[in-house]
């Protein structure tokens, strides 16, 4: 599995409004940092936990939701009788609210194969709870299938997370030839917003190297380097961001710059709250 390849993703809304969906690398993890930035700034934010394994439900101290009894995600992405439900699933947490992940959906993958619209399922769902957010962040799975094509369809703009080695290299590629695909299919533009180099050690040769390519191949594109840390795994371990678990981190000024320039992208005002 190249887990680095996933995708953040942001994409409009329902309604005119702007939404963020994020699919990223369950290696990397930083994806609740990013709701926790745009919390910062006074965004309501949605994060959805698309990925089967639970690793984000479990960063954001809800390991227990993930052994829940039905109806869960699985259901209302599979049970077009149950879609609106999905605003029963929503869970409130400090810097957020959440839609958690659960081991049913382990199962998902072939059930969304069968469906009719196997990739719009997600989008389907959310149309309920959209109006309710500034932001809507989906951690995908670390691989490409029906999920992640959910989490693209349903948002439609990414931002790209990368470790900082040369297997990030051959990632790209098969993302990009993903979504290239997907967007010929449903005939939608999926937009770069920009692409966060992640646990970067700077000690390493080949991650300046991976930093340099990025830079050059993303021209244009906003690029983010985040430094390998512990407090940033410290905070996820506690429940939460570095904005509220480890204020003191070094890194929080960069993912403070990511939400300001996604608000910036998509036309947000100063900060509300």
């Amino acid at each position: 599995m190249l887990q680095q390849r996933e995708p953040v993703s942001v994409f409009p809304g329902f309604d005119g409004t702007f939404r963020v969906v994020e699919g990223i690398a369950t290696l990397v993890a930083n994806q609740p940092v990013v709701a926790g930035a745009l919390n910062e700034r006074g965004r309501d934010v949605l994060f959805v936990d698309l990925d089967p394994q639970g690793n984000a439900t479990e960063n954001l101290g809800m390991r227990e939701l993930y052994d829940s009894d039905p109806p869960t995600l699985f259901d209302v992405l599979t049970e077009p009788d149950k879609r609106e439900t999905i605003v029963d699933l929503v869970e409130s947490h400090p810097e957020m609210d959440v839609v958690p992940s659960s081991i049913d959906m382990t199962a998902v993958e072939p059930e969304l194969t069968l469906s009719r619209r196997s990739g719009e399922q997600l989008h389907l769902c959310l149309q309920y709870v959209a109006d309710d957010y500034d932001y809507i962040i989906v951690d995908c799975p670390p691989f490409l299938g029906n999920l992640m094509d959910n989490a693209l369809f349903a948002t439609r703009n990414v931002l790209i997370p990368a470790l900082a080695e040369d297997t990030s290299k051959r990632a790209f590629e098969l993302l990009f030839d993903h979504v290239d695909s997907l967007a010929a299919d449903y005939e939608i533009a999926v937009n770069e917003r920009g692409v966060v180099v992640n646990r970067i050690d700077v000690r390493k040769t080949q991650a300046n190297e991976m930093i340099d390519w990025v830079n050059n191949a993303f021209e244009g594109t906003p690029v983010w380097e985040v430094r390998e840390r512990a407090a940033i795994q410290r905070a996820l371990k506690n429940g939460g961001s570095i904005f509220v678990e480890e204020p003191e981190c070094d890194q929080l000024d960069v993912f403070s710059s990511i939400a300001t320039n996604l608000d910036e992208q998509f036309g947000f005002a100063e900060v509300t709250a």
